[in-house]
């Protein structure tokens, strides 16, 4: 037996469930199959193999076929109607030899093998033990995952604390980045003020990451939608990378009826991660391009482009929490920026795609409903659920 499997059989006896009208069977059951790692429960009849399935999870029910008032059959019936006794596995045990019949009711019945009277010792321990194995292995898995979720829960709990907690000694750097280029006139003060803002902005974007992404974990987030204008939003987000202090052009070009139904706050997030992404990644000397195209009655496309390519490493993983990626110009980022925009773009029902080349240069495409509330209303919307597991590419 594996190993990790005997630490778990150790220390707590793995139950089979031998259920048999004839004492002496049960006896000679139990004689056969009891050592270290295995308990065996006996059942004289079908109500005292319910009766034990109440109150006690089993790894196998080894299930006689001939018995009165309720035979294995019947038995196994009502085990395969109780959810939470249908996957228990069964081994029916018979004296009836060659009825073809019979054994197509057993494996109606949900039986996984037939044994057959008298039973071969060493063919009846060999099947048992794989059994045995098979619910070890499953309950040291679920052991496992109980505590990685635990241990997740915590992690995105300290996460949240961490960022929260951070905001306000942030905000008194920044705060006094800014008094320190108001009031002072000196070049060498200056220019120190201005690398402590721009790291200041820097980490006050990681700790808003880790917030989402904390939200997200934990439950998600809940959309407030009100009703507004794609190009109007787009165009404050430019003007406040602008001030921020990227100096390359964004050109908004708009063409149809931009107006919608979204969350502004989420949607000015994905649009301020993606603009960013294409002005601190893309060509230094060329323009960030921005086609909203509202022609459809029911959808509205946004196109993100700006010249140069991503690497195929960093397109594989474009999706990916916390994955590695391009340093944008000396200023490493969490790799959360596009697993954010790509998450509250599919809580509005969504889809965001991406190409990129050194011919066509990189470009993000954004499909939205028009009215979120009104696609929710008629199955067109999509899941809220966090996009860790869809294959897409960009950097953050």
């Amino acid at each position: 037996m594996h190993p990790s499997i005997d630490r778990v059989v150790s220390t707590q006896d793995v139950p089979v469930l031998v259920v048999d009208d004839v004492e002496q069977n049960l006896v000679a059951i139990e004689a056969l199959l009891t050592r270290p790692g295995i308990r065996v429960l006996k059942a004289d009849s079908g109500v005292a193999a319910l009766e034990i399935l109440l109150v006690q999870e089993v790894a196998l029910i080894l299930l006689d076929v001939q018995m009165p008032n309720m035979n294995g059959f019947e038995l196994a019936e009502l085990v395969r109607g109780n959810p939470h006794t249908r996957d228990i596995p069964l081994i029916f045990m018979t004296a009836a030899i060659n009825e073809p019949q019979r054994s197509f009711l057993g494996y109606q019945a949900g039986a996984v093998d037939f044994l057959y009277k008298p039973v071969e010792p060493d063919i009846l321990r060999s099947k048992v033990n794989v059994f045995v194995q098979l619910f070890a292995q499953k309950k040291q898995m679920a052991a496992q995952m109980d505590e990685l979720r635990q241990a997740l829960h915590v992690n995105e709990m300290f996460t949240a604390v961490l960022g929260h907690d951070l905001r306000n000694p942030l905000a008194a750097v920044l705060n006094g980045a800014e008094l320190l280029l108001l009031t002072s006139a000196e070049p060498k003060v200056g220019a120190v003020a201005s690398r402590i803002r721009s790291s200041a902005r820097r980490m006050e974007k990681m700790v808003s990451q880790l917030l989402d992404v904390a939200s997200i974990r934990a439950g998600g987030v809940a959309l407030e939608l009100a009703r507004g204008n794609y190009a109007q939003l787009c165009r404050r987000i430019a003007d406040e990378l602008k001030q921020a202090g990227h100096a390359n052009p964004v050109q908004i070009d708009a063409a149809g009826d931009a107006d919608g139904v979204f969350d502004p706050h989420r949607i000015g997030q994905v649009l301020s991660n993606l603009l960013g992404n294409a002005l601190q990644h893309g060509d230094p000397e060329g323009s960030v391009s921005v086609r909203i195209d509202g022609a459809d009655p029911v959808r509205l496309t946004m196109c993100i482009h700006n010249r140069g390519a991503m690497p195929a490493a960093v397109l594989e993983q474009a999706f990916t929490p916390f994955r590695p990626g391009r340093e944008p110009r000396g200023q490493p980022g969490l790799g959360l920026g596009l697993y954010i925009a790509k998450y509250f773009v599919d809580a509005h029902g969504g889809s965001i795609a991406l190409t990129s080349s050194e011919d066509e240069g990189t470009k993000f495409t954004i499909t939205l409903p028009r009215d979120q509330l009104k696609a929710a209303a008629s199955g067109l919307s999509g899941s809220a659920g966090a996009p860790g597991s869809d294959r897409a590419a960009g950097s953050s």
